[in-house]
């Protein structure tokens, strides 16, 4: 199932990558998103995150009470505009739950978006373009964390 989604924030393009690859920022995505644990590792141009969150309860009976959504972002080289292209896996530890895509990193709106395009697979046999379309909502809310949390950022690091 395809899936796309935008951020927004008000800063240069190379500030918005800078805070992409900072651990706090990252540290506080698992906060907004009521991580129970987390991880994150950062080796630039790559960051690597590992979230415990409670199960949706539509979820649940089958998933367990927790999930662990695995991510990791590898970042390109910013072009003239200061655009950047990142490769995006999603997946969900011991769950057929697989999101692949891209963000494009770009000067626009209130300084630069970030636009999530990618494909959401839940390998299901029969089921699973049900389970996707009901699994697209809960990791678009995910990705729009990232606007809370990166809001927030920009606002404490404004020299970034």
């Amino acid at each position: 199932m395809d899936i796309s989604t935008d951020l927004d924030f008000a800063a240069t393009p190379a500030a918005v990558h800078a805070m992409m690859l900072d651990r706090g920022y990252q540290e506080q995505v698992c906060v907004d998103s009521e991580s129970r644990r987390w991880e994150v590792e950062i080796t630039p141009p790559r960051t690597k995150t590992s979230r415990t969150l409670d199960a949706p309860e539509s979820a649940a009976r089958f998933t367990g009470s927790e999930l662990t959504i695995l991510e990791e972002t590898t970042w390109g080289e910013a072009a003239a505009d200061g655009s950047r292209r990142a490769d995006l896996v999603l997946t969900v530890e011991r769950q057929p739950v697989t999101l692949r895509g891209t963000l494009h990193l770009a000067p626009g709106g209130r300084g630069t978006t970030v636009r999530l395009t990618g494909e959401l697979k839940v390998n299901v046999p029969l089921l699973g373009r049900k389970l996707e379309q009901g699994a697209a909502p809960a990791v678009l809310a995910g990705f729009r964390t990232q606007q809370k949390a990166g809001d927030r950022w920009l606002a404490e690091n404004p020299a970034a």
